[in-house]
């Protein structure tokens, strides 16, 4: 294959369950005619400036002879698609079942800067919590009157009820003095917002700002843009598959709508190359590059439209009327942070894959 033009860029995004792929290759500098080889395990292209080979991570096999639509698109190089083969599971981890193996006591650490919220706490049950909207249901259940009314759900002294978006635990006032009800919970280091309490005793932690830990481990420091991405990635797939719901609201605690979320698929692989001076390019997934050897894995693919500034008012609140719509509560500070790391990714693309209709595309790192 040949191509002429500017600068070369390689974006590579693969379904697993198709099995296919969508493979750009970027248009060389200065012009000058590209050759481009590729084998099952990598790419190479050939100016008459010397070579450059491109390595896929070691799980990601392209099919070469499947080769097909291959088209020119100015200002971005040669679009074409194959068929890929793919070594990762496609079996979703839990939330749930992720923080169940959990056994003896457990630290609660401010994902931001590692304070220890709650020491040692030994976590005898870990449930999930019926919907939100379950009350409004218990008059098809029952044939007398609701049993539940005025009966919210609080955790026992060893208990994490496991929400949507959110952990409930009770917490003792030997470390906090005693809470009042519906008031914020910040980290005394760092001063984030990490929950709020529900009444004198039970307290609502969100998953975007808190690690469980077995208390024998140490913090895990982890990017604050990969711990929410990927936080945020699960909870969407998870309730995509248990209500069949791919429409979302991202909302602060102050009510307020910060983004409209419309789940596309969840067996994505992106990967694009990184530039380096010995010409060698590996392939990170977004924004993950902590190492040297290419690497990959999963990834959620999203239509967006922020609702900040007044921004699409009209669509939110049609989908806020949609009762096929969800809606995720989280605290204004993240809701920001979401918005910046959906941008990011957005402004990663290529500009033919930015946009579909009137959203916007992004990718979350599982």
């Amino acid at each position: 294959m040949a191509a002429t033009a500017a600068e070369t860029r390689v974006f590579l995004e693969v379904r697993r369950r198709l099995p296919s792929a969508l493979l750009i290759v970027g248009e060389p500098r200065e012009g000058l005619p590209m050759d481009i080889s590729i084998t099952p395990s990598s790419l190479q292209m050939r100016t008459s400036d010397g070579c450059t080979d491109i390595e896929l991570p070691a799980e990601v096999r392209l099919v070469p002879s499947s080769c097909r639509g291959l088209r020119y698109v100015p200002g971005e190089g040669l679009h074409l698609r194959l068929q890929a083969r793919t070594e990762f599971s496609t079996k979703q981890i839990s939330l749930f079942n992720q923080r169940s193996h959990i056994q003896g006591c457990c630290t609660f650490h401010c994902q931001s800067c590692g304070e220890a919220i709650i020491k040692d706490r030994k976590l005898l049950r870990i449930l999930p919590l019926p919907s939100e909207n379950w009350g409004a249901l218990v008059g098809e259940w029952c044939c007398h009157p609701d049993p539940f009314a005025n009966k919210p759900l609080h955790p026992r002294e060893n208990d994490c009820l496991i929400g949507d978006s959110f952990f409930l635990v009770k917490l003792r006032s030997d470390r906090w003095q005693e809470p009042k009800a519906n008031t914020k919970v910040i980290c005394k280091r760092c001063k984030v917002i990490l929950g709020e309490t529900m009444s004198s005793e039970t307290t609502k932690f969100y998953m975007t700002e808190i690690i469980i830990q077995p208390s024998e481990r140490s913090f895990p420091i982890l990017p604050r843009s990969q711990f929410v991405q990927s936080i945020v990635a699960q909870c969407l797939v998870e309730l995509s598959s248990a209500r069949s719901t791919f429409r979302f609201t991202i909302q602060g605690q102050d009510g307020k709508v910060y983004i409209l979320l419309w789940l596309l698929n969840s067996d994505s692989l992106v990967i694009e190359s990184l530039r380096s001076p010995e010409g060698i390019k590996k392939f990170p997934l977004l924004e993950d590059t902590s190492t040297d050897s290419p690497s990959a894995g999963n990834a959620v693919k999203v239509l967006y439209q922020p609702c900040v500034k007044i921004k699409n008012e009209k669509l939110a609140s049609s989908w806020e009327s949609d009762i096929s719509v969800h809606s995720l509560t989280l605290p204004c500070a993240t809701c920001l942070e979401l918005l910046l790391i959906l941008s990011r990714s957005n402004a990663t693309l290529p500009p033919s894959l930015r946009h579909m209709n009137s959203f916007q595309v992004a990718f979350l790192k599982m």
